[in-house]
């Protein structure tokens, strides 16, 4: 499945793989939230509740889209969080993998706290 994520100034369009965690997103797109930021990382709530899987990471590469169970949120790093440690891209607690940013993660760099986020499904042609 493809998603594109959108704010104010911009949108990024990412792939997503098959699990659980993603077909719960699926079943609830389009959704619009209010984006948070914390380090180089912008999270925003969403309706999906899930647990953490099995392969569920802290540690991920930048741009990976993430679902943070605690805050039932959507996680996208793009660098560096206050937890991080040389470099990596560090998230709060192990989040579940649910693809990545078809582009440049450096683009979420643009994201202010409080700007609306648009998450919605892309045909396959698109």
């Amino acid at each position: 499945m493809r998603i594109r994520i959108s704010w104010p100034r911009g949108s990024v369009t990412a792939r997503l793989g098959e699990s659980s965690t993603v077909d719960r997103l699926a079943d609830v797109l389009p959704i619009e939230a209010k984006a948070n930021t914390w380090g180089e990382e912008v999270y925003f709530s969403t309706p999906v509740r899930a647990k953490p899987e099995r392969d569920a990471r802290q540690v991920v590469d930048p741009g990976t889209v993430c679902f943070w169970p605690p805050g039932n949120a959507l996680a996208l790093p793009y660098g560096r969080t206050p937890v991080s440690e040389a470099g990596e891209c560090r998230l709060a607690s192990p989040c579940n993998v649910l693809g990545a940013l078809e582009v440049d993660a450096g683009q979420l760099a643009d994201i202010r706290d409080g700007d609306t986020i648009t998450v919605e499904r892309l045909a396959d042609t698109d």
